[in-house]
């Protein structure tokens, strides 16, 4: 896997979000930030993820979706239980992810990050697939940003978000793309 010089990852299905902007002038990209999503909540597999990112989410869908209304917001990838990769916005270009957040006191994560979703739950284990997925991916990342930094959107938002959860297990991913200091 490789990030192109315009942030495309080869070998990723590229479905774009409107849910984008440019980054600030002269920021740095050094920081990748681990999501979890599914929709409806806990549900796998379906195109509603997709179309969250998309605009085209329909509130008459699921009960849930009426706290979604309106909502525009994206990230630069997410993973599937499967393993399968959908690229939504260049990582050159700004996407909606992390929301009000702070590291190492930077404030709008946005600004500098990349933001990685994964299909899953705060109460259920990742798949094996998704993990080398995952590893596969940040390696192409830190290839192209090698002063990348990893936290998850709990870290950058503490009280407010909970995701990755429980389950997912940094020092797996951690061992997996290797020896890299955080």
């Amino acid at each position: 896997m490789k990030l192109d010089n315009e942030g495309l990852l080869d070998g990723a299905d590229f479905i774009p979000s409107p849910n984008f902007d440019e980054r600030p002038e002269g920021v740095t990209v050094d920081l990748i930030v681990i999501h979890n999503i599914s929709l409806p909540p806990g549900e796998f597999g379906g195109q509603d993820v997709i179309d969250l990112f998309t605009n085209r989410l329909e509130a008459s869908r699921h009960p849930y979706y009426a706290n979604l209304s309106g909502l525009k917001v994206s990230s630069h990838f997410f993973v599937r239980r499967n393993g399968e990769i959908i690229q939504f916005v260049s990582t050159e270009k700004r996407a909606w992810h992390a929301g009000l957040s702070c590291f190492q006191g930077r404030e709008k994560c946005n600004d500098f990050s990349i933001g990685i979703e994964l299909e899953g739950t705060d109460f259920v284990p990742f798949a094996d697939e998704q993990y080398e997925s995952l590893a596969n991916l940040a390696r192409a990342i830190l290839r192209k940003y090698p002063d990348c930094s990893l936290a998850g959107h709990s870290d950058i938002s503490p009280g407010r978000k909970t995701d990755p959860g429980p389950f997912f297990d940094w020092n797996r991913f951690r061992t997996a793309i290797g020896n890299l200091s955080y």
